[in-house]
């Protein structure tokens, strides 16, 4: 065990009163000596190499020089004011300047007395300077540190050839926490761990895997000796991170497929057969064919089906989610669909009401505004097994609901329900129903493997037959005569358009103002045009209705927010503007994108942006115009973002915080943790073998941090 306590509170440590402690809670959720262990540096610079004055450019990041300073002067006022040292290496003059804590800086250090600087040069008017600098004594005695005296000094910071530096928030440095007070930190509370921290995986997978030891990975992620050493570290610690990850959601998904058999749905009946063999309104794609297949050998084989269906917009996802509802029904069960919007959920309505005609399956609305007796009769027909299919928002899970026997659910676009709101679908059943989650954003393989590893996994990765690519163009504000001019050509032929503005929380006043902008100078351009607008401030009944009057062709461009991301299908509509496209990720551009396209018209994709783009912004145009492929796109969107929030209940399948690994850049190392946990439990099937005991008590421990969702899809 270590010689410190790591649950220990912060103000354990000698430096921290409780306004410290307070700092490093508020904002780096810092309370524990534990925390701080774990609280790693963003980058290390290499502090082995020392210049002089005479060696200096504008353009390095980072220089150490060794010198004396030779006299201090206060210059500006008010806040304005700063603090000058005129240093010296004895071949040159730079300046050290301080804006903050002036009179505490010019008696902490002495003129004529040898330190070592480190900072970011600047040049003004022939003359270096360096803002904020840290300033260490030269000789290798124990410095002044803003630590109170302890029994173990801290050393020197240029003692460390790698220096590291700590995210902090620029509020958090206002208030005199900085990354030199935590880097100073660390170094005491790593002297006093005199024992070595306790080893969190098997001896045998340390030395299969030649991971470096977890308190050596621990402290060289601090303080490395080297690059190379800091590598190992960081592998060692990746590897730890997505292991247990993939060791939680493997174990899980084995457990609950012991525990929770399923609705067996042995035969393929009259209902399935009718609707494939006459109503079926074009033919399937080999890839619909196949993962209808596959979800079939899911249903039938005694075991819960919990499948994820990824697909690109219009690949057909929910002919496949009909399909299997059939089979549900035509085995005594019912079936039920949740969206995350009424106007999503009518759509599917009104298609599976089309597609199914005359056949004997009664389906059925329920959102919020469904009321009086058209709900009393749909809630009176779900509890007697009268209702077959539902189709539903956030209404399907309430307590009101009954079902007399749900044996399919299916959830469409999941990312936009809670884990826990999904569980409440669980309890409308006493045998847990067959889960079918679709998603219209295609998810990197390994952010797949990590977020939901404990599905199976299908993919429609073909278009329907007729189906033609969308064409995408980027064009600057400058040629926007030339974006009218190709809209008019459309709308002759008789096309609807979209017209795309963002809407960013943070500038929400601004974007509001530019869509009415836009919507106003779009009616003076095409006067004698139809021109609606929907944004999400609007109350619900009036977006629904401006909705559903494009969907009609009573309008024919439609001015809109991102509320048209997921909703409406127009198969009229050829045409999608996106205003102001920089300000938009990878993955919202293509679910965009997905609204048109639906017919088999050739359609268009417009990118207008301003004509000043950074570097990152001309990449997301370039990727956007080279590929409708959704899987390459979101591969780029996860190298360009990162995998982003993917804490809490929102997310199923993530049930640790990552505080190394990051799954845009560490794939193979993901899968490798997956091997690896996947052997671990094929090795130990009961979970008691004791060579893997280190192992379950910290996946353990691991999990009282976090609710368990692991029984549910």
């Amino acid at each position: 065990m270590p010689s410190i306590d790591l649950g220990a509170h912060i103000t354990f440590l000698a430096g921290v009163g409780k306004q410290r402690a307070k700092l490093l809670h508020d904002f780096m959720q810092i309370t524990t000596i534990g925390d701080l262990l774990t609280y790693f540096p963003f980058k290390h610079i290499d502090r082995s190499r020392l210049y002089t004055v005479t060696e200096l450019t504008a353009d390095m990041p980072f220089v150490q020089l060794r010198g004396e300073i030779l006299s201090f002067s206060e210059e500006g006022e008010g806040r304005k004011r700063r603090l000058v040292a005129h240093f010296t290496d004895g071949q040159g003059l730079v300046d050290l300047v301080w804006f903050n804590g002036l009179a505490y800086i010019r008696r902490l250090y002495k003129e004529h007395t040898p330190y070592i600087v480190f900072g970011r040069p600047s040049l003004y008017k022939d003359r270096f300077s360096i803002m904020h600098p840290d300033v260490d004594p030269a000789d290798s005695e124990p410095w002044v540190s803003f630590a109170k005296p302890t029994a173990i000094p801290p050393k020197p910071l240029q003692s460390f050839l790698m220096q590291p530096y700590y995210s902090v928030p620029e509020k958090a440095k206002k208030r005199g926490l900085t990354s030199r007070f935590i880097s100073l930190l660390v170094s005491d509370l790593l002297r006093q761990l005199t024992e070595p921290l306790p080893e969190t995986l098997p001896p045998y997978l340390v030395s299969q895997m030649s991971l470096m030891p977890r308190d050596e990975a621990l402290r060289t992620m601090h303080f490395p000796p080297s690059s190379e050493a800091l590598t190992r570290a960081s592998y060692r610690l990746k590897f730890e991170e997505l292991f247990y990850i993939q060791l939680s959601i493997l174990r899980y998904a084995r457990d609950r497929r012991g525990r929770f058999k399923g609705m067996p749905c042995k035969r393929i009946g009259g209902r399935f057969n009718s609707f494939y063999y006459e109503r079926l309104p074009f033919a399937m794609t080999g890839a619909q064919k196949r993962v209808v297949k596959e979800m079939w050998e899911d249903m039938r084989s005694g075991r819960q089906m919990n499948r994820l269906l990824q697909g690109d917009v219009g690949s057909g996802k929910t002919l496949v989610a009909l399909m299997l509802m059939l089979i549900a029904i035509d085995n005594g069960l019912q079936a039920c669909i949740m969206a995350p919007t009424e106007i999503l959920a009518s759509q599917h309505l009104e298609t599976f009401r089309s597609m199914l005609g005359e056949l004997p399956v009664r389906v059925e609305l329920l959102t919020s505004s469904v009321k009086g007796k058209r709900r009393r009769e749909t809630l009176e027909g779900l509890a007697k097994g009268d209702v077959n299919i539902l189709v539903g928002t956030h209404a399907v899970i309430e307590d009101p609901v009954e079902f007399l026997r749900l044996g399919l659910a299916v959830i469409d676009e999941q990312h936009r329900f809670g884990v826990a709101q999904r569980a409440r679908l669980w309890r409308k059943t006493d045998t847990p129903p067959h889960v079918l989650v679709m998603t219209a954003t295609p998810i990197p393989r390994t952010l797949a493997m990590t977020l939901y590893g404990d599905l199976d996994v299908s993919v429609i990765d073909e278009l329907p037959p007729g189906r033609k690519p969308v064409v995408t163009v980027h064009q600057r504000n400058e040629h926007r005569a030339d974006l009218y001019e190709g809209m008019r050509r459309q709308l002759a032929l008789g096309r609807q358009i979209y017209v795309v503005f963002p809407l960013i929380k943070e500038s929400e006043k601004m974007d509001l103002r530019n869509l009415e902008d836009g919507f106003e100078r779009l009616r003076q351009v095409f006067p004698n045009v139809a021109v609606g607008k929907v944004h999400g401030r609007m109350k619900p009944a009036d977006k629904d209705e401006e909705m559903r009057r494009f969907a009609r062709g009573e309008t024919r461009i439609l001015v809109s927010t991102t509320v048209i991301e997921v909703g409406v299908n127009v198969p009229n509509a050829s045409v999608m503007v996106i205003e102001n496209a920089e300000r938009f990720g990878l993955a919202q551009l293509h679910q965009l994108r997905g609204r048109v396209g639906r017919g088999a018209d050739q359609s268009y994709c417009v990118l207008v942006t301003n004509d000043r783009l950074s570097r990152e912004q001309r990449k997301r145009m370039a990727i956007m115009t080279e590929t409708t492929d959704g899987f390459v796109i979101a591969e780029e969107d996860m190298k360009l973002r990162g995998p982003g929030d993917m804490e809490g209940t929102q997310q199923s399948g993530m049930p640790f915080e990552l505080r190394v690994a990051n799954l845009a850049r560490d794939g193979q190392i993901v899968q490798l943790a997956r091997d690896t946990a996947t052997q671990v439990l094929d090795d130990d099937k009961t979970c008691d073998a004791p060579r893997n005991a280190v192992l379950w008590q910290h996946l353990r421990e691991l999990r009282q941090q976090t609710p368990d969702w692991s029984a549910i899809s």
